[in-house]
């Protein structure tokens, strides 16, 4: 049996909940939805199966029919993500979000290209979209908070923080045995070109543990998508509860 499509909301308010602008658009044009066909919709918080009562051009209406069970949650996973090219940024954004990360944290770094940090600014609203679309093909409860770019001098994590590097002689990344659920894990993966010297030593004076991906150097946004299938596979060996 196909699954049904999900669709995140801005609420369910005494057993209804509105879908508006584009989504609703997609809806109502694309996929010719109808009164009385049921989906899945989530308010980033809880799952439902409901109705539609209502179908326009740009506004589709639910009515709740019944909670569904959430599927466990893994323990979070916070990307701090250095800048570089947005094409590229961007599938690493979707990427992410469908294996599962909490949080994703753009930074400014020596070797993100020139005028990257000022023009991510304006492309934050957009990769929310793209985590609220990857959000719903990939069926989560919970969308990933994108928060707003930061330099990387500000990076400031709560511990275990792994630092993704390539130099020779470190170790190969892996869960630390003491991660629970109660606090998020942070990776940091570096632009194209890897970290300067300075930013290595700031890094490491901080308490970021450096570990590798292995002898092969990887392109930025493979390096970041590998490394968080690897944090997120030892993150659902501890689900919340």
């Amino acid at each position: 049996m196909m699954a049904r499509r999900r669709f995140f909301v801005e609420q369910v308010r005494r057993g209804v909940a509105l879908l508006e602008g584009d989504e609703a658009t997609h809806l109502t044009r694309v996929l010719r939805v109808e009164k009385g066909q049921q989906f899945e919709i989530s308010d980033n918080s809880q799952v439902w199966l409901a109705e539609v009562t209502e179908a326009r051009k740009t506004r589709v209406e639910f009515t709740v029919l019944e909670p569904l069970e959430a599927s466990p949650q893994p323990a979070p996973v916070h990307l701090y993500a250095a800048l570089f090219k947005f094409d590229r940024f961007e599938w690493v954004v979707e990427k992410v979000t469908e294996l599962g990360v909490a949080r994703i944290i753009p930074v400014e770094s020596a070797r993100s290209e020139e005028g990257l940090f000022l023009a991510a600014h304006k492309r934050v609203e957009r990769w929310r979209k793209i985590a609220r679309e990857a959000s719903q093909q990939s069926r989560r409860t919970r969308m990933p908070e994108i928060a707003d770019p930061i330099p990387l001098r500000a990076v400031d994590a709560a511990t275990p923080r792994i630092l993704l590097d390539e130099l020779p002689e470190i170790p190969a990344l892996a869960v630390p045995d003491d991660w629970t659920h109660e606090r998020p894990l942070a990776l940091l993966v570096g632009p194209a070109g890897g970290w300067t010297g300075d930013e290595r030593a700031m890094l490491i004076k901080k308490g970021w543990i450096a570990c590798s991906l292995g002898p092969t150097v990887l392109r930025a946004e493979t390096a970041a998508i590998a490394a968080v299938a690897v944090v997120m596979h030892g993150s659902y060996s501890r689900p919340i509860k």
